[in-house]
C-alpha cells in the first residue's frame, strides 16, 4: 500500500502541519488516508477512540483525514517528566518511566511494535502519511532509530526532507543532511521541499537550484508561510517560549503560568482566539499580573515538581494576592490537584516518591495512583445548562469536602471537580472545557464578558481546508502521490 514519510532538518520545521495539510489534500481527493508517527515526544496528548493516548499532532492529522484517532497512529509516545526521564506510552497505555540513556539503548526493541501498527494502518487505507521526529541528520542517535530513517528503511517508505527557511541557513541544513547521512539512508530521500517562505518566491530560485546541484534530490516545491496554522493546536511546548500575548487592551485578562512540564496547553486555544480576551502565558521570572481577572493553573506531567517550581518562582504569593483582590482561579487537571490542601505521590508515579502541601485554595486532597484515567468526558457545568465535550487524562484520585460542590456533571460518569464556597476558585480534571461555545460563554460570563459564538472544532477544520488549498498551489501533488506509490491521482 502507498506511503510517504515527511522528515525534517530539525524540530519545529513544520512537519506536523505539512502532514496534516497533506492528509486533508488527499482526503479531499476521495482517498482513505491515515496519519502515522512511529515515535513522538510531547506532553500535549489526545484521547483515542480505542481508549488510549497519542500525540496531539496525530489526533489533529486524524481530523484532517476525517477519521477518529487510534493508538496505532502513534504507537510510541514519550511524555517528559524531567530533563532526563519520560513516561513511556506504548499503544496508548503507560509502560513505565524510562531514563533517556536507558531508552536510547532499548528503543530498537520497540521497532516491531511500530511496524505492526504501521501495517495495521496500511491495511485500512489507500495512503499512510508518516511524520518523522527531530531530524535524521542527528546521526549520533541513528543506532536503533525507530523515528526516522530506521523506520523508513525497515518499512520501505520513501522520504521527503523538509527545510525551514524561516529560521535561516536552509541551504546548509539540507546540504548538510546530505553530507552526514549514510548512503543507505540518503537513498531513501526522494526529494526535498522548503517550508515557511515569506515574500517573493522568485528570490529563492537560485537557492533551490543550488540545493539540487549539491544533493541530487528533486525540488518538490516551496510552501509559503501558512497563516492558518495559528488556528491549529500546537504539540511542542517550545512554541510557548515565543508565544505572544493576544488581545492587548481587551476587557478581560486571563493568564496562565508557564510551568516546565505544562501539558495539554491547547486547552487555551479557544480563549486566545476569543474577542474581548487578553490572554498571556506568563514565563518564569515574571510575576503574575496584578490586573488579571482569571488565573488558570494548567495541566502538568509532574504535579509535585511543577508545584515546587511555582513556589520557587513566587507565583504562589502572586496567586494569594490575586485571590485577596477578588480574582478568580481555575485549575485544570494537575492545576486542580495543586489547588488542594495536599498532593501525595507515594509510589513515584510522576517522579521521586513524595508529598507536599497544596496551595490550600480548595478543600481537596490528591493521591497520585498508578492507574491512569483516559476517557472522553462530556457533560454539563454545574449550575448552568452549558454543555461541554472534552476528555480526562490523569493519574490521581482527588477527595475532600470541596467535591461536595462539583464543578461539572459528566454524562454517565458522575461529578467532577470542586468549587470554593464563594465560587471564585474552581478545579476540574476535564480538558477541552473552552472548545464548545456554550461552555466557553458560561465560563466567561462571571468575568463580565459575552463570548463569541462558534465551536473551536469548526475553526480548526476551516484552517485545515485553508492549508490544504495552499499546499495544492505550492506543491506538485501528483509527483508526491507517485513517490508514495499511488497511481491515477489527479
Amino acid at each position: 500500500m502507498a506511503a510517504l514519510m515527511i522528515q525534517g532538518c530539525g524540530s519545529d520545521v513544520g512537519k506536523s502541519v505539512l502532514v496534516a495539510g497533506l492528509c486533508r489534500v488527499f482526503s479531499n481527493r476521495g482517498l482513505t488516508v491515515r496519519p502515522f508517527k512511529p515515535q513522538n515526544m510531547s506532553n500535549n496528548a489526545a484521547i483515542t477512540a480505542d481508549g488510549g493516548e497519542i500525540g496531539r499532532a496525530q489526533a489533529l492529522q486524524a481530523i484532517a483525514c476525517r477519521t477518529p484517532p487510534t493508538v496505532d497512529m502513534n504507537p510510541v509516545l514519550l511524555k517528559p517528566q524531567s530533563d532526563v526521564g519520560a513516561q513511556l506510552i506504548v499503544r496508548g497505555q503507560m509502560a513505565g518511566t524510562w531514563q533517556a540513556r536507558g531508552y536510547q539503548a532499548r528503543k530498537a526493541a520497540l521497532l516491531d511494535v511500530v511496524l505492526e501498527s504501521f501495517r495495521s494502518l496500511q491495511a485500512q487505507a489507500d495512503l499512510v502519511l508518516v511524520e518523522g521526529a527531530g531530524s535524521p541528520a542527528e546521526i549520533n542517535l541513528r543506532a536503533g532509530d525507530i523515528a526516522n530513517m530506521g523506520f523508513a528503511r525497515a518499512a520501505g517508505v520513501p522520504v521527503v526532507l523538509v527545510g525551514d527557511i524561516d529560521r535561516g541557513h536552509v541551504i546548509a541544513a539540507l546540504v548538510g543532511a546530505h553530507v552526514v547521512l549514510e548512503p543507505q539512508d540518503r537513498a531513501m530521500i526522494a526529494g526535498f521541499l522548503i517550508n515557511k517562505f515569506r515574500g517573493d518566491p522568485s528570490l529563492f530560485q537560485d537557492g533551490r537550484a543550488m540545493i539540487v546541484e549539491r544533493t541530487g534530490w528533486p525540488d518538490l516545491g516551496m510552501v509559503p508561510w501558512l497563516a492558518a496554522a495559528k488556528a491549529l493546536p500546537a504539540e511542542d511546548a517550545v512554541v510557548l517560549d515565543r508565544a505572544e500575548a493576544t488581545g492587548q487592551g481587551r476587557r478581560v485578562k486571563i493568564v496562565v503560568p508557564l510551568l516546565p512540564r505544562i501539558a495539554n496547553f491547547d486547552d487555551f486555544d479557544p480563549l486566545r482566539a476569543e474577542p474581548g480576551v487578553a490572554f498571556a502565558f506568563i514565563p518564569p521570572g515574571t510575576p503574575l499580573p496584578g490586573d488579571a481577572d482569571l488565573v488558570i493553573l494548567p495541566g502538568t506531567k509532574s504535579t509535585l515538581a511543577d508545584l515546587a517550581f511555582l513556589r520557587a518562582r513566587g507565583w504562589d504569593v502572586d496567586l494569594a494576592a490575586h485571590v485577596r483582590r477578588g480574582g478568580r482561579v481555575l485549575g485544570i487537571c494537575g492545576g486542580y490537584q495543586m489547588l488542594g490542601t495536599s498532593v501525595a505521590d507515594p509510589d513515584g508515579v510522576e517522579g521521586p516518591p513524595g508529598a507536599a502541601a497544596g496551595l490550600g485554595l480548595l478543600e481537596v486532597d490528591t493521591v497520585l495512583t498508578g492507574a491512569k484515567t483516559l476517557r472522553p468526558a462530556a457533560g454539563q457545568l454545574t449550575g448552568s445548562d452549558a454543555t461541554f465535550e472534552g476528555y480526562e487524562m490523569h493519574v490521581g484520585v482527588t477527595t475532600g469536602p470541596g467535591t461536595a460542590r462539583p464543578f461539572a456533571r459528566l454524562d454517565g460518569l458522575g461529578e467532577d471537580g470542586a468549587v470554593s464556597v464563594d465560587g471564585r476558585i474552581a478545579g476540574v480534571y476535564v480538558h477541552g472545557l473552552f472548545a464548545k461555545a456554550s461552555a466557553r460563554a458560561a465560563l466567561l460570563a462571571p468575568l463580565g464578558l459575552t463570548a463569541s459564538g462558534g465551536d473551536h472544532a469548526k475553526r480548526v477544520d476551516r484552517a485545515l481546508d485553508a492549508i490544504a488549498a495552499q499546499l495544492e498551489q505550492a506543491l506538485d501533488i501528483e509527483t508526491l502521490a507517485r513517490i508514495a506509490g499511488l497511481k491515477g491521482v489527479t
